[in-house]
């Protein structure tokens, strides 16, 4: 299996991707990774892996990035020599699996769709989160690959979550929810509205809608949303987060007392860390397209990353595009019946 990574893409490129290639593969002995790049930056830092590794690590050549500030569709169309293009015809043309990238989220939405095409029956990809939150994980979908969204998108984006959880989470009835302004019934606009209508009609395990604040308490399985609400939900809690931890380091530094309990604390902090550790949950994929896609933050280090490859790798040994495809063509069947 072959993993095509977009060794430009992300902040801390190419080091940390090529230091989470050689990390997959030390991981998984079935696994090959095209590092996809500027080959002198990325030449000096793989020779270091040991033999066995470094056997199944090959470079592809590129002179051209796509930046976050560059337009999405407009890169894509002529940057054919950036990173990520490359990626991506690497996928079309079957000489590899899937794509790994962290790179500019709108152009990897983009090119999901007009390089690779969305499965039968789809109108528009949707982006995935999984969310460590209280007691399980929750997929929170859309978060930025659909920025403007129809009820119909979000029904997809309901169904395609669904399936992702119990083919990849092995959650057996997903409960789903839409994310809304409040919890009752006539609470949401016109599109929230007309989706909690379109789902209702399925067979999903629809339980209404969630409040923002019920997301960490793990209301449900899947909460679904467009993309622009679901972005700036993870980046509040991306804030949140970093605001905690600063607080807590600030009070540490200048009081005696919070020292002395932090001694006690520390090892119930860490198993709290790791079980909201966002590195371990293996980057956003994105469902409804026709190839293997896995998005990962910007600001990813190497751990992050490799674990985004195993989540792809793992994606593609369960024939994910298949099986959602699928499930979504059984679903219109049972719905038309």
């Amino acid at each position: 299996m072959l993993i095509a990574l977009d060794a430009m893409g992300g902040d801390h490129a190419p080091e940390e991707p090529c230091k989470a290639a050689i990390q997959a593969c030390q991981h998984d002995p079935e696994l090959s990774v095209a590092l996809v790049g500027d080959s002198e930056r990325i030449k000096p830092i793989i020779e270091k892996a040991d033999a066995s590794v470094r056997s199944r690590l090959s470079i592809v050549h590129t002179d051209e990035v796509i930046t976050g500030s560059d337009s999405p569709s407009l890169s894509i169309r002529r940057k054919k020599n950036s990173s990520l293009v490359v990626c991506f015809n690497m996928v079309r043309s079957h000489e590899a699996d899937g794509i790994v990238s962290a790179g500019n989220t709108g152009a990897i939405a983009a090119g999901a769709v007009l390089l690779l095409g969305r499965i039968p029956g789809i109108d528009r990809p949707g982006l995935g989160a999984v969310l460590p939150v209280l007691n399980r994980c929750t997929l929170l979908m859309d978060v930025g690959g659909t920025v403007r969204c129809k009820p119909v998108n979000l029904l997809q984006f309901a169904q395609m979550g669904s399936i992702y959880m119990k083919l990849f989470r092995n959650v057996e009835n997903p409960s789903v929810r839409l994310l809304s302004n409040g919890e009752e019934a006539t609470k949401g606009d016109e599109v929230i509205s007309a989706a909690r209508v379109l789902i209702e009609q399925t067979k999903l395990n629809f339980q209404g809608y969630a409040e923002g604040k019920d997301i960490p308490n793990g209301i449900s399985d899947v909460v679904v949303c467009d993309g622009f609400t679901g972005n700036v939900v993870i980046k509040f809690g991306e804030g949140l987060g970093e605001l905690i931890q600063s607080q807590l380091k600030e009070e540490y530094k200048h009081h005696m007392l919070p020292k002395i309990g932090c001694f006690f604390m520390l090892p119930a902090m860490k198993r709290i860390m790791g079980r909201f550790d966002w590195e371990r949950y293996g980057g956003s994929p994105v469902l409804g397209v026709c190839g293997c896609v896995v998005k990962v933050h910007g600001r990813s280090r190497a751990n992050a990353i490799a674990n985004a490859i195993t989540s792809g790798a793992n994606f593609i040994r369960r024939n994910g595009v298949e099986r959602i495809q699928n499930e979504i063509a059984k679903g219109a069947e049972d719905n038309n019946d």
